[in-house]
């Protein structure tokens, strides 16, 4: 199961913290599973892609209750941590890094917290999307401030490097994937 984490609504569309959410629609394009059904709280699709059934799923509950939708389609599919990867925005990474962990703490995210707090564990595995921290002024108003044009403009190539890191993931494993993807920079430089 793909969670792609982000706040529902036009208002927030091309947002830092909708990434997640950015990269799910951007699965459901290159595999061709569309996000057509509405359940657990979630647009969701399902399928079969790199070699397993996958279930992608995008929570319309806003970020801070995440959880309730995570929680609910595991449950009902019967998916265990180890087979889920949420994606989210990530400050500490400059804007176009990608990295691969399992478990660990929510770092400040409260929609990692909520699905920390309804799923009961936290050795799901995570891909962190850098979309880098303001260089001043508050973090909540940044993430949801809209990627600017330079960003925009690198969107694909990032998009495309995300879900590079999934398929690798996904068909190698955990030290594979970081291995091969970990060296990427993002846009700052800084790996």
């Amino acid at each position: 199961m793909l969670v792609g984490l982000g706040n529902p609504g036009p208002k927030y569309d091309l947002t830092r913290h909708n990434i997640g959410f950015m990269l799910i629609d951007h699965l459901a394009s290159r595999w061709g599973l569309p996000l057509s059904r509405e359940k657990f709280k979630a647009q969701m699709g399902s399928g079969h892609s790199v070699g397993r059934r996958v279930i992608l799923l995008k929570p319309q509950t806003y970020m801070n209750l995440s959880g309730q939708s995570v929680s609910r389609a595991a449950e009902f599919f019967s998916v265990g941590v180890g087979a889920t990867i949420v994606v989210h925005d990530d400050i500490d990474l400059p804007f176009g890094a990608v990295r691969l962990k399992c478990g660990g703490g929510a770092g400040g995210h409260n929609g990692l917290k909520s699905i920390d707090s309804l799923m009961g564990k936290r050795d799901y595995f995570r891909l962190r999307m850098g979309v880098g921290r303001p260089q001043h002024g508050d973090v909540s108003h940044y993430v949801l401030q809209r990627f600017d044009a330079m960003e925009q403009a690198e969107m694909g190539d990032f998009l495309d490097r995300g879900q590079a890191a999934i398929e690798t993931l996904v068909s190698d494993g955990l030290k594979q994937a970081q291995n091969k993807h970990h060296g990427a920079k993002g846009r700052q430089g800084k790996a």
